[in-house]
């Protein structure tokens, strides 16, 4: 029974409060209808494209997202790639230039050789005109004191040598000469 005269008397105190704020049944019900449709059409028209919209928007941010994790993942591998691909090129570079200079050591060597197989050349010949021009000269200076000891012979005699003796005087002086 206790519960109710609470009921009974929360009712009382319900309606006495209602007519204090000037609150009435029947107004009550058609705001409360009112009420029920423009949270309807709010419901229908305006909340559920904005969440549509709302959901689209947060789609997007996620593809957006996955799109750019996608491309930081490829950016890492395609500079890695470069990386890799500079490091063949820089050994490849190197290689080329270890193989370079020693092509240029060698065509240096060769030429250094040839060089010198030119200047040996040279100087052997150098040395075969000397040695052609010094027994032309010895021969030529063989025959001028040849002459030279027959002229004096002929003016110390006083005679005139025949040919036979001026060439066995040649021959004396060049033999004398050679030892």
């Amino acid at each position: 029974m206790n519960l109710a005269f609470l009921l009974a008397g929360a009712g009382e105190m319900i309606e006495s409060t209602a007519k204090a704020f000037g609150v009435d049944a029947p107004h009550l019900v058609a705001q409360m209808i009112s009420f029920g449709i423009v949270a309807f059409l709010l419901h229908r028209f305006a909340y559920r494209p904005i969440l549509q919209a709302l959901e689209e928007r947060r789609r997007r941010i996620a593809e957006s997202l996955a799109n750019a994790e996608r491309i930081q993942a490829e950016l890492e591998k395609t500079s890695a790639a470069r990386q890799g691909i500079l490091a063949q090129a820089h050994a490849q570079a190197e290689t080329l230039i270890a193989e370079a200079r020693a092509a240029a050591n060698r065509v240096q060597e060769t030429e250094t050789q040839k060089a010198v197989a030119a200047a040996e050349q040279i100087v052997a010949r150098a040395r075969e005109a000397a040695q052609a021009d010094y027994g032309r000269m010895l021969a030529d200076l063989r025959n001028e004191v040849g002459r030279l000891v027959v002229q004096t012979t002929a003016r110390v005699t006083g005679k005139v040598l025949t040919a036979e003796d001026q060439q066995r005087l040649i021959e004396e002086a060049s033999r004398e000469l050679a030892t």
